[in-house]
């Protein structure tokens, strides 16, 4: 994922992060360079750090201070509206409880915060998400829980987020059924505005 394309489309998620953020699913860092220099200070969480040395190398080079957590993303240790930004990038697909997750993205965020994502999930194309459905219980064998077909927009507005922006496409480098994309931001609705929903797992 350290591709040409895949760099671009950081590049344009990122260039809006600013002040405190948040990452969740840090993965190997490859986010870090590509984060302008208007994030002050970068927390991230992810229960399973691949490659620590690849990481730190990427952290040494940073313009911010990074402080990772080895925790899950459905239980963030950090104070209410605490954050400017959150980010996830190619993460939603495999936390366990998507939602519950993404409350705890609204939780954390600052009532004028924005949330930042680029996910893949389930295709506009009712063919390509039907081969989606049947493959999907292999994908999350051979992909260590990687879901195709969640449908990432109603994952966000359903944990209390609003879109602001959303962008579908084909990622030209990746087999359409793991490269339809959804790339936007979202921001918080106020408390007193969100009645919560059962929480509801996508197909």
């Amino acid at each position: 994922m350290s591709g040409a394309e895949f760099a671009q489309l950081r590049i344009e998620l990122l260039r809006s992060a600013r002040g405190q953020v948040l990452e969740i699913g840090l993965g190997t860092g490859l986010n870090l360079p590509h984060y302008p220099n208007s994030v002050l200070r970068l927390r991230a969480v992810d229960p399973f750090p691949l490659l620590p040395d690849r990481l730190a190398a990427r952290s040494d080079v940073a313009s911010f201070p990074i402080e990772l957590s080895c925790i899950s993303a459905e239980d963030l240790p950090y104070d209410t509206q605490t954050f400017d930004c959150v980010v996830s990038t190619w993460t939603l697909c495999t936390i366990p409880d998507p939602v519950k997750a993404l409350r705890e993205v609204r939780r954390v965020l600052k009532p004028n915060g924005a949330f930042l994502f680029l996910e893949h999930g389930r295709s506009e194309d009712i063919g390509v998400a039907a081969w989606q459905d049947r493959l999907n219980p292999l994908q999350r064998i051979i992909g260590c829980g990687c879901n195709l077909n969640r449908k990432i927009g109603q994952l966000i507005e359903q944990a209390g987020l609003t879109i602001r922006r959303l962008d579908r496409f084909q990622m030209r480098s990746v087999p359409r059924l793991g490269g339809e994309m959804y790339q936007g931001s979202a921001m918080p609705i106020a408390a007193s505005s969100f009645r919560q929903r059962p929480l509801q797992e996508s197909q």
